[in-house]
């Protein structure tokens, strides 16, 4: 529960002030957000990419419950969620953009 609620104010705090707002995020240890994905929420690790120089993110979820989780980890190690939700489903391949 406290996941959902955290990734609301993300949301709403980057969109208000983007920079200050990334002190204010659930942030911390990458072993420690991992832990907690995986145990508390079944999630595993989907899939990662760079976004900048200095940023990674990653796509965390759940196949069995259907829940994500998409955090950023900084050069230094501090990884923060960036966006969390419920309901993720795999989209067939072919299927986006198409019409009918």
């Amino acid at each position: 529960m406290w996941k959902r609620l955290i990734s609301a104010s993300l949301t709403f705090g980057l969109a208000a002030a983007a920079p200050p707002a990334l002190a204010q995020a659930a942030c911390g240890e990458y072993e420690r957000l991992r832990t907690a994905l995986t145990e508390a929420y079944g999630e595993s690790l989907s899939g990662r990419g760079l976004q900048s120089e200095t940023r990674m993110i990653e796509l965390w979820r759940s196949p069995e419950t259907g829940t994500w989780t998409v955090l950023m980890i900084l050069p230094n190690g501090v990884t923060c969620v960036v966006a969390s939700g419920t309901d993720w489903q795999d989209e067939a391949k072919g299927r986006i953009g198409t019409s009918g």
